[in-house]
């Protein structure tokens, strides 16, 4: 079994080191798994890019960087990524430059992808933090178990349930949807999920904590509200009107 963490980074030399090193942290005993952490070095003016190459030299499990010299949206940052540097039979795991990996995610994901062999993706939730990693209670993210992909779908257009990098799913499922869609603003991870769900494939939903995520003054979703994720929603639904409509799901 063998993971591969894909994160693309734009400028982010103040967190990006705590989260290679989050990754670096993996611990996968008992269990008999390889892992790497690939990185886009995406059109970085600070000092991220000198930093990678240092921190690639130093020893432990494999930090790839793939520089990018024109800056891509975070869709086609991730496909280069797993197009280009991910092994065929590899489980993805998503993470972004500034949040952080548990010490025991990737076993976790491994143990239950021993346990629910055939399935091909897996949600697990996370906690939030602030820039300086103090938890924010009340502000939990939790997966929910859905008894088919069309429960799923209409909680997701019904804007009950959502999807933030908390999750692993094979290379293989990854290449039968299509990838990220490459011109998709905000939200183009749950595009790609709905693609899962839409092919027939219901998540594994794990019992475990996967990451971090930072809440910091820069994160890209600042200004994401109930109305821009409707937008968001509403721009996704109309992808795949036809499909959604023949399952009963309605607009939002």
């Amino acid at each position: 079994m063998h993971f591969s963490v894909i994160t693309p980074t734009h400028n982010r030399h103040a967190y990006l080191p705590e989260a290679v090193e989050s990754v670096r942290a993996s611990v996968s005993a008992p269990l008999d798994f390889s892992f790497e952490h690939l990185i886009c070095e995406n059109a970085c003016t600070d000092d991220t890019a000198s930093y990678l190459q240092e921190a690639a030299r130093q020893p432990g499990p494999p930090l790839l960087v793939r520089p990018q010299p024109k800056l891509l949206r975070a869709g086609p940052a991730r496909n280069l990524l797993i197009e280009h540097d991910a092994p065929a039979d590899t489980w993805i795991v998503p993470l972004d430059d500034d949040d952080l990996l548990l010490q025991r995610t990737l076993f976790h994901y491994g143990r239950q992808i021993e346990q629910h062999p055939g399935r091909s993706w897996l949600v697990a939730d996370f906690l939030r933090i602030d820039q300086n990693r103090r938890y924010l209670p009340n502000d939990d993210y939790y997966a929910w178990q859905f008894e088919s992909p069309q429960d799923m779908l209409r909680a997701i257009f019904r804007a009950e349930h959502f999807i933030q990098g908390n999750v692993c799913y094979s290379r293989e499922l990854f290449d039968s949807v299509g990838g990220y869609d490459k011109d998709i603003e905000m939200a183009e991870d749950l595009d790609l999920y709905v693609r899962f769900l839409l092919a027939g494939h219901l998540p594994v939903i794990c019992p475990h904590i996967s990451h971090l995520h930072r809440f910091h003054d820069s994160n890209v979703s600042i200004g994401t509200d109930a109305n821009k994720h409707a937008q968001d929603l509403r721009v996704i639904y109309d992808k795949y009107a036809g499909q959604l409509g023949e399952l009963g799901i309605e607009r939002p």
